[in-house]
């Protein structure tokens, strides 16, 4: 991880969503920072927080979401308390995002380069033909070949992989510090995967841009991350470098997860699985919300929830069996 100042901050955030059956926890008092240049994965099963954290960021949390405490800065200026109309200033010009399905980014009705350059003109002062001439650049960077010409098609004249390069070239229009990368290789084959993740590791190295890429994918993590961010029922079970993360897994949650990856020189019958299943908001279990499907749980892992703390590995992890005064019942 970098030296430098953090580009992102996150302290302590929760959200909140208001329902009939009275108020969810969806992220709970979740805190970590992005360095200039750095990727951060968050991974975890669905319903972990992991895209609501992304939404939250981005300032793209839909009613009845909110923010119901915590902070998020952005080089050192808090942005979860803007007006939308401010934040829609910082969101395309100093972040961007990428979605899972590239074709609810783009409009079917206009073609790919009315929509970069559209983007590129609302936050940049550039004419008609300069906003051209950098969108074709922006093409090109992304690995769409023949950009002049295929600029001016349409979204389902590409293939999802090609699709999925043009949602980040519009990503990039205004150079943002930090994109927020939500499943961007989901819908894609093997091949283009790589191929996606490769680029999102060069716009890092070669223009120093923050990724926080969120998945469930911890084969596109252990290609793509510098620092991994496991989350568990909306709360950070695990943090830390991401060799780490993989090859010495303190959280019994993560070690499941990590269990659960085929290994190309392994031959099992079976892989391991973590038993039972993310416990719904209206559920989440006293203490340690891993607990029921914990393998190691005692007596205090059913009633005091557990704070992130060191480990004798490199990461921090949520999890009583890392405490110094621990005692099992």
């Amino acid at each position: 991880m970098s030296s430098t100042a953090p580009l992102l901050s996150v302290r302590n955030l929760r959200v909140e969503f208001n329902t009939r059956r009275g108020t969810l926890v969806a992220v709970d008092d979740v805190s970590f920072d992005i360095a200039p240049g750095e990727v951060l994965g968050v991974v975890g099963e669905s319903g972990a927080g992991k895209s609501i954290t992304g939404n939250a960021i981005i300032g793209l949390l839909e009613p009845p979401g909110r923010i119901a405490g915590g902070e998020i800065l952005l080089e050192g200026e808090r942005i979860d308390n803007l007006p939308q109309e401010q934040m829609r200033k910082i969101r395309g010009r100093r972040i961007g995002a990428i979605f899972q399905d590239p074709l609810t980014s783009l409009n079917p009705l206009y073609t790919v380069g009315r929509q970069i350059i559209e983007t590129i003109r609302t936050h940049l002062p550039m004419n008609e033909s300069q906003a051209r001439t950098r969108a074709i650049d922006l093409m090109k960077e992304v690995g769409i070949p023949a950009a002049e010409r295929r600029i001016d098609h349409y979204p389902h004249q590409f293939s999802g992989g090609m699709r999925q390069r043009v949602v980040i070239a519009l990503a990039l229009c205004a150079n943002p510090r930090l994109i927020v990368a939500d499943e961007p290789t989901t819908a894609l084959d093997v091949s283009i995967q790589a191929q996606i993740i490769q680029l999102l590791k060069r716009l890092g190295r070669d223009h120093g841009t923050a990724v926080m890429l969120v998945t469930h994918d911890m084969g596109v993590i252990a290609e793509t991350a510098d620092r991994v961010a496991v989350m568990y029922a909306g709360r950070l079970a695990e943090i830390g470098p991401v060799q780490s993360v993989i090859h010495d897994p303190q959280h019994p949650y993560t070690v499941g997860l990590m269990g659960s990856i085929p290994s190309i020189g392994q031959d099992v019958e079976r892989l391991p699985q973590i038993e039972g299943s993310m416990p719904r908001l209206t559920a989440i279990p006293p203490g340690c919300a891993f607990n029921p499907r914990c393998p190691h749980a005692f007596d205090r892992c059913r009633v005091e929830r557990p704070d992130l703390m060191p480990t004798p590995g490199a990461t921090r992890a949520a999890c009583w069996l890392h405490a110094k005064d621990v005692v099992r019942a």
